[in-house]
C-alpha cells in the first residue's frame, strides 16, 4: 500500500502520483492520512485504484473520478464528486452542499447526512444516501437516481427531467414539477440494486416512494409561466 501523509507531502504530489497511475499501475492501494480539509483531493482518477482517505475533505474531493473507488473515513465538503463519470465514491460522514452535482455515471454512497442541492443536475449518477438531503436536492435532474433513506428538505427535483428520486421518509416540499408516481416492480428491483451495491441491507425497498416528473415543463406552454 501506498501511504501519502499531507501533513509532510504537498497535495499536488498526491494528485500527481495518482494521475501517473494512469500510464502504468504499480501500486493500487493508497492510503491518504492527515488530509485536514484539503481541497480537491483524489481527484480526477482514472485508473483502477482503491483510495482511502483518513480524515475530512474539503471542495471537490473525487471530481470528475472516472475508476476505481475512493473511501473519505470523514465528512467531505461542497461538491464532492462532482461531474463524476463512474467508478465508486463513498463518504463515511456527511457531504455538504451539491454532491454529486453534474455527475455523469458511477455511484456516490454518502453514509451520513447530505446538504442542499444535492444531486443537482445530474446526469445519470446514482446517489444513495443514509441520513437526509437539503433542499433544492436533484434540482434539474436528467437522468440517474437519488436514492434518499431519510428526509428530503424543501423543493425535492425542482425542475426535474427524468432522474428517478427515492425517499424513504418524509419530503418536506416537492419542487415544480415533481410528483409522487407509483412504484412498479421494476423500479422495486433498480432500488434493490443500488441499495446492494451501496452495502445497505436493513431496509427494503418497498418502504420507500418513488418520485418524478410530471412531464409539465418540458415545452413552453403560457398556461404553466408561473412554474417555470
Amino acid at each position: 500500500m501506498q501511504t501519502v501523509d499531507l501533513s509532510t507531502t504537498e497535495l499536488r504530489e498526491l494528485n500527481a502520483g495518482l494521475y501517473a497511475q494512469m500510464e502504468a499501475v504499480t501500486e493500487t492501494d493508497w492510503e491518504v492520512l492527515n488530509p485536514r480539509g484539503h481541497h480537491a483531493v483524489a481527484v480526477g482518477i482514472n485508473a483502477p485504484l482503491n483510495v482511502d482517505v483518513h480524515g475530512s475533505v474539503g471542495y471537490y474531493c473525487a471530481g470528475m473520478h472516472q475508476v476505481g473507488t475512493v473511501t473519505v473515513h470523514g465528512s467531505a465538503g461542497p461538491g464532492v464528486a462532482e461531474n463524476m463519470m463512474s467508478g465508486k465514491v463513498v463518504i463515511k460522514g456527511d457531504a455538504s452542499q451539491y454532491a454529486g452535482a453534474t455527475g455523469r455515471g458511477g455511484l456516490l454512497v454518502v453514509e451520513g447526512n447530505a446538504s442542499s442541492r444535492c444531486g443537482i443536475s445530474m446526469k445519470g449518477i446514482n446517489i444513495v444516501v443514509r441520513g437526509n438531503v437539503g433542499h433544492m436536492s436533484a434540482f434539474m435532474a436528467q437522468s440517474g437516481n437519488l436514492v434518499v433513506l431519510g428526509d428530503a428538505g424543501d423543493a425535492l427535483g425542482d425542475s426535474i427531467y427524468e432522474a428517478g428520486l427515492f425517499v424513504r421518509g418524509a419530503v418536506k416540499s416537492l419542487g415544480a414539477d415533481c410528483i409522487a408516481k407509483e412504484m412498479r416492480d421494476e423500479h422495486v428491483t433498480l432500488l434493490q440494486g443500488l441499495l446492494d451495491e451501496a452495502g445497505i441491507r436493513d431496509v427494503s425497498p418497498t418502504e420507500f416512494t418513488r418520485y418524478g416528473s410530471a412531464r409539465t415543463l418540458y415545452h413552453f406552454n403560457i398556461d404553466n409561466a408561473a412554474a417555470y
